[in-house]
């Protein structure tokens, strides 16, 4: 059985860095839609399944950065804000840190979209991990599109999240944007690949 090493984001200078502990990847805790495995694979292909772990005392909110609307989903994205006796579920990834900057990028890190930020998760079965995870700067609070949340419902489904959440997810309201979205094309093409490889 696998020990699970603590491989996180330390602070240094301000900045959140990675400490590898010797091992070259990082722990990702992701509740958005890097849920699904075919779309953090699209951009970070290292990021393998490590658990599914909860964040205690913070909520699962949707919004843009600014207030302005999302040109990838055409609706808010997720976040996550400080709410005691709240939780979001979500999946930790494991990931080498050569995806690092992609990680950062998909994020708009360098944009001030979001930022990373550490934090202590507790799985299933007991453990706390520490893990790299990403806070919308300047969030506005508005809807998501129907695309954004079929794919955080599905990621969250794909890895067994519990019902409770389920439930709480199929409930987000959504902006009804009925348009392309390039992006929900890119997940569900890469989506029809993965089933035929099951095949």
């Amino acid at each position: 059985m696998e020990t699970s090493r603590s491989c996180v984001c330390t602070k240094a200078g301000g900045d959140l860095r990675i400490h590898t502990c010797g091992d070259d990847y990082f722990l990702y805790f992701a509740y958005g839609s890097n849920l699904l495995r075919e779309r953090i694979l699209l951009r970070n292909p290292s990021a393998t399944f490590h658990t599914v772990a909860s964040l205690q005392d913070f909520k699962l909110v949707f919004g843009c950065h600014q207030g302005r609307t999302s040109s990838y989903w055409h609706g808010s994205t997720a976040t996550i804000v400080q709410k005691a006796g709240d939780e979001v579920w979500g999946v930790v990834w494991k990931m080498n840190t050569s995806n690092l900057n992609s990680l950062n990028k998909q994020e708009g890190v360098e944009d001030g979209i979001y930022s990373p930020i550490e934090v202590t998760v507790h799985t299933q079965d007991g453990r706390v991990l520490t893990c790299r995870s990403y806070q919308m700067n300047d969030c506005v609070y508005d809807l998501t599109s129907p695309q954004y949340k079929k794919v955080i419902c599905m990621g969250a489904k794909q890895n067994g999240l519990p019902i409770d959440y389920l439930k709480k997810l199929d409930a987000i309201e959504t902006n009804n944007y009925s348009g392309t979205v390039l992006i929900f094309e890119e997940i569900e093409a890469a989506i029809k690949e993965t089933e035929k490889t099951v095949d």
